[in-house]
């Protein structure tokens, strides 16, 4: 494999744990009984939706987009 193919499969790895995050705290915030949970959960959700944008700027710069292609 290539370094771009390893980059990109790190990506998606990466990516796919950062959802599964993402999922947690959405399922978590909407289940909470109290204010404080509510707002924990909810900070969560946001680091990791902050945290996929921030993948997504990487891997825009260290992949060139002509060996991107899905």
């Amino acid at each position: 494999m290539d370094t771009s193919a390893d980059l990109r499969l790190l990506f998606h790895r990466l990516n796919n744990q950062l959802g599964i995050i993402l999922a947690h705290a959405e399922l978590l915030e909407s289940k909470a009984t109290d204010p404080v949970t509510r707002s924990r959960a909810s900070q969560v959700l946001s680091s990791a939706l902050e945290a996929m944008g921030t993948v997504r700027d990487i891997h825009q710069l260290a992949v060139p987009p002509s060996t991107d292609a899905q």
